[in-house]
């Protein structure tokens, strides 16, 4: 028999042999004297069997542990290994299946899914709580408003579930006090003032004072949460600094570098 008869009667093809043989799964056979290889029964049975476990999910290297003559490990321990790891694979499934219907319904709310979404659900539930009362203020959203929801998003993404929930749950709080969102949105308004100020504005150190009594303490708290547990991957608290500043006009940016200084060094 062929090689090409033989990947015909395996349903393999004749590349995927010639690799099972450069790596040891299948054993050559001997050429005939007309330079073809011959295969047998015992070829096609052995073939076949490599085929069995990699449709299970094994890897090339496990396949070759359980056929090894050494025994390797053996069958049960490889398929026992696969069967928890498919499981893992199943939970992780089911989670995403949940979190993409939970957006879902979402999407059929008045609502909706943010523009800065997908979101965690707190982080969502946060943004719909400001959507619904920044409709009730006068005037446009400030572009300000829009640029802090799209870094909170970004963020939360940098971040690990425990820093996560602690800043949604810390910005829940400021933004539902009485009077919050106006403030909050009166600083914007500073902010969108400064678009074509100068750096030495005076309107410029306004601006920054009014962020600063906008944030509270556990908000600062877990905002600095979420940065840390992005450090340790090598992004470290100035790149986030850089961040808040970045596309951002001159004046603007230097109202908010001045902010983060007065709240560095303690000035609430």
């Amino acid at each position: 028999m062929r090689i090409g008869e033989l990947a015909g009667l395996a349903g393999v093809s004749a590349r995927a042999i010639r690799h099972y043989h450069h790596l040891g799964l299948l054993p050559e056979p001997e050429r005939r004297a007309n330079g073809y290889r011959e295969y047998g029964l015992r070829d096609a049975v052995a073939l076949a069997r490599v085929r069995r476990l990699t449709e299970l999910g094994l890897g090339l290297e496990e396949v070759r542990d359980v056929l090894a003559d050494d025994a390797g490990r053996e069958l049960r321990e490889v398929l026992a290994e696969l069967d928890a790891d498919l499981a893992r694979q199943e939970d992780a499934l089911r989670a995403r299946r949940a979190r993409l219907a939970e957006l879902l319904r979402r999407t059929e709310e008045p609502d909706g899914l943010p523009e800065e979404g997908p979101v965690s659900e707190q982080l969502a539930e946060l943004f719909g709580e400001m959507a619904r009362m920044s409709a009730e203020l006068p005037g446009p959203e400030p572009a300000m408003a829009v640029r802090e929801r799209e870094i909170l998003a970004l963020l939360e993404a940098a971040g690990d579930d425990r820093a996560r929930g602690a800043m949604a749950a810390a910005l829940r709080d400021m933004f539902t006090e009485p009077g919050s969102m106006e403030r909050a949105y009166a600083t914007y308004g500073l902010l969108d003032a400064l678009a074509g100020a100068e750096v030495g504005d005076p309107r410029v150190a306004e601006a920054a004072r009014a962020m600063v009594e906008c944030v509270p303490e556990e908000v600062v708290a877990a905002i600095a949460a979420g940065a840390g547990a992005v450090e340790g991957s090598g992004h470290g608290a100035e790149v986030w600094a850089e961040l808040l500043v970045m596309e951002l006009a001159p004046a603007q940016a230097e109202a908010m570098r001045m902010a983060m200084r007065m709240i560095a060094e303690g000035e609430r």
